[in-house]
């Protein structure tokens, strides 16, 4: 998932230097998304490697 935010990302800034406004900004929004998704994940996924969720 952090490999298709990367991705969006450079072609978000790839599509904003030639001009592409409109493609730019949906492709960084995707990018955010992706990335946001990513970081909960990896922190659910901390949480559960520490034992957090384990019952007591």
């Amino acid at each position: 998932m952090l490999k298709w935010a990367i991705i969006f990302a450079i072609v978000s800034l790839v599509t904003g230097w030639l001009g592409f406004g409109a493609v730019s900004g949906v492709t960084g929004t995707i990018a955010k998304v992706l990335f946001a998704i990513f970081v909960i994940l990896f922190l659910l996924a901390l949480l559960a490697l520490t034992g957090i969720f384990h019952a007591v």
